[in-house]
């Protein structure tokens, strides 16, 4: 995947770095695999606004995803690979020998004419799916499960990746794209590779209507507000507002919000790395 820096023939263009979609295919997706998707503009059952910033945005609909890959041993084509408005990574429409079609999350570098199989003996080759027991150590997986059975999802975003470091018992040793290492069964499922669209990071929407686009509406700084709105607003001139806060009074930083009674703090063996600067 590449990106492409837009000339600068408006100001919406001028900072704007978009994607080149050299490895979409085709720009017409499979009609038996698309379903309604609803938007809720951040509104709850009583009409009333729970979460801010969200509404607007261009109409979509949402493409059913194979998060199982459970036709095991029937070999299948990529017929395309293309991209989905709800999700970062890129999709690819598979057809499996007996007629029937679903889409995966496209692995990077698949394509058009490769085949795919799903199973506990079949090779770990670029966009198989196997149970952790199978697969070596030290490869890049994507789509992990968490329970056997559940489906994938962990590793499902653009250009993210897992790597099986070991095993110990019933569990395999993961790290995960957060950098936590943790435990999860071997029986669980994971697809060989990184997702695709790893240079998703890189672009820049260059103006405030393409995020409007997208469905987010303009986010104002609790500073900003009146001391009625949010905890920091208000003060003479332009006060700092005290500690980083949530309109609801928790702080943003420095504040542990995992329940420490959670049941799968036992298998963490090691936290995610903070994004703190070292000094």
């Amino acid at each position: 995947m590449s990106v492409k820096k837009y000339k600068p023939v408006s100001p919406g263009t001028r900072f704007r770095v978009g994607n080149a979609f050299t490895e979409v295919t085709t720009s017409k997706p499979e009609k038996s695999l698309l379903a309604p998707l609803k938007k809720s503009g951040g509104r709850n059952n009583d009409g009333r606004m729970t979460v801010r910033q969200r509404g607007g945005g261009h109409k979509r609909r949402y493409r059913i995803i194979d998060f199982k890959r459970n036709k095991d041993g029937i070999a299948a084509t990529v017929k395309s690979i293309e991209y989905d408005p709800n999700r970062t990574a890129f999709i690819a429409l598979l057809e499996y020998a007996d007629g029937e079609k679903r889409y995966i999350i496209a692995p990077d570098g698949l394509q058009v004419g490769n085949e795919v199989i799903s199973g506990d003996d079949v090779s770990p080759n670029l966009g198989n799916t196997l149970s952790l027991k199978n697969i070596p150590l030290g490869a890049s997986i994507h789509a992990i499960e968490l329970h056997p059975g559940q489906g994938a999802a962990m590793a499902r975003s653009a250009g993210t990746y897992g790597i099986l470091m070991g095993r110990e018992g019933k569990y395999a040793i993961i790290k995960l794209p957060s950098s936590e290492v943790r435990r999860i069964l071997l029986k669980c499922r994971a697809t060989i590779g990184s997702t695709s669209n790893p240079d998703h990071s890189l672009q820049v929407l260059g103006k405030a209507g393409r995020k409007r686009w997208i469905g987010k509406r303009p986010r104002v700084r609790g500073v900003a507000m009146n001391p009625v709105d949010h905890p920091m607003g208000g003060g003479e001139g332009r006060s700092s507002g005290g500690h980083p806060r949530s309109r609801t009074g928790v702080f943003a930083k420095g504040q542990k919000t995992r329940n420490p009674k959670k049941a799968s703090n036992r298998l963490i063996i090691s936290k995610r790395k903070s994004k703190k600067k070292s000094r």
